[in-house]
């Protein structure tokens, strides 16, 4: 890439309910002492009945985008795995709704929690390559929900959230470094959504390719760098957290290349370089596609000493598999666009579930996932709809009529 290019604005939309994991434990019979400490989760986020993976894609980017810059995006692309139709992209409904130009090319791109971060290089490619022409810009979005899992193991690490990324040659936020990438795919059968119900799969076999891939990804990008550097080389490291425990096998694991390094060693330097980046992921749960840039703006409000040019290791990782270790330099208005996203408000003005409401949410949209003719109910959960939706200007779902899908402004 000749120019400059990266990730101008960010923004994350966690979904507008939330489930205490101390609850949730004491509902299943749980020590809250795994989940907390060990898988380092606090609590998820939950969508209500009228809210999908569309509605979430575009009020997380709406907020953030200006009527100008809404003009000079001609590229949208929606990472998920979460689709709503088999045919028809998420795109589509999201390039209407925020108002795009009809010289957007738009498409759906699925590869699992790797989505995000593929649609991203996709897209800096674009600008780099001086097809988009001056001035123009990219948005990618990150959108995923889990399926219900009442009583699984895992139901612990699901949640619900959606990232916007706009990608331009005015990298505010992070400066993409061109060549600076290793890549690790090998097919493998870890975790599926065989069906619109259906999410499941090996916990062991997916932790297991997780490491591979990246012990792999990280030798690749060192080979591609072409001189021996130390992990400080990386001023913090984010890896892509499906629960945040994980990030710190992940840190013993890359480790492995850059020397020889006792256990207590090591995680002290995860406790410096990576741990910073879970204060919000913790707070939502799978974040999926999402994870790495939640993980950012967590490490840039939680460490205000990070300056411009700092480079940030960035690990992505989606099932099935891919993998890609890259890194980033912090742009000169990091700081401020952390900020803008106001990731902290966002999640403190969630409406807090009961066990029984969060069963009634999971339940209800289970039950007409399949369904061609319904109208999403939007009472319950103590009149959260009237006190947080109406009049504010959301995209809400309403519901199907002819299994055609229905949306509008709440």
């Amino acid at each position: 890439m000749s120019l400059r290019v990266g990730i101008e604005k960010l923004r994350v939309y966690p979904a507008s309910m939330a489930l205490p994991m101390e609850r949730l434990c004491a509902a299943r019979n749980h020590d809250p002492a795994n989940i907390r400490e060990v898988m380092m989760i606090d609590e998820r986020s939950v969508n209500p009945p009228w809210e999908d993976p569309v509605t979430m894609a575009v009020n997380a980017a709406l907020p953030m985008l200006t009527e100008e810059e809404k003009a000079s995006i001609e590229l949208l692309i929606v990472g998920s795995e979460s689709g709503v139709d088999q045919e028809k992209p998420m795109s589509t409904w999201v390039q209407r709704y925020l108002g795009l130009t009809s010289r957007c090319r738009n498409f759906e791109l699925k590869h699992a929690c790797y989505g995000a971060t593929a649609g991203l290089h996709m897209a800096a490619s674009w600008i780099a390559s001086g097809s988009a022409g001056e001035g123009k810009k990219a948005l990618v979005i990150s959108s995923d929900q889990s399926r219900a899992h009442f009583g699984k193991p895992w139901e612990y690490v699901m949640g619900a959230s959606a990232t916007a990324l706009l990608v331009s040659s005015q990298p505010d936020l992070l400066e993409i470094e061109p060549g600076k990438s290793g890549i690790f795919t090998n097919e493998v059968s870890d975790l599926t959504r065989p069906t619109s119900r259906v999410e499941t799969g090996n916990s062991e076999t997916s932790l297991l390719s997780y490491l591979e891939a990246l012990d792999m990804a990280v030798a690749d990008y060192l080979s591609r760098l072409g001189q021996s550097v130390g992990y400080a080389y990386f001023k913090k490291n984010i890896y892509h957290a499906p629960f945040g425990g994980l990030t710190l096998r992940a840190t013993r694991t890359a480790l492995g290349h850059f020397g020889s390094y006792k256990r207590a060693e090591a995680d002290a330097l995860w406790a410096e370089k990576t741990r910073p980046s879970l204060t919000y992921l913790r707070r939502l749960g799978g974040t999926y596609g999402s994870s790495t840039f939640v993980g950012l703006l967590g490490l840039l409000d939680e460490c205000p000493e990070l300056e411009t040019g700092d480079r940030i290791g960035m690990f992505s990782y989606g099932s099935g598999c891919c993998s890609e270790m890259w890194s980033g330099l912090l742009g000169p208005q990091a700081h401020s666009v952390a900020a803008a996203a106001d990731l902290k408000r966002l999640l403190d003005q969630r409406h807090v579930l009961s066990v029984e409401e969060y069963e009634q949410a999971e339940g209800e949209r289970t039950a007409h996932i399949d369904d061609g003719d319904f109208e999403a109910d939007t009472s319950g959960f103590d009149h959260w709809y009237e006190r947080n939706y109406a009049g504010k200007g959301y995209l809400v779902f309403r519901g199907a009529h002819e299994f055609y899908r229905q949306y509008g402004w709440s």
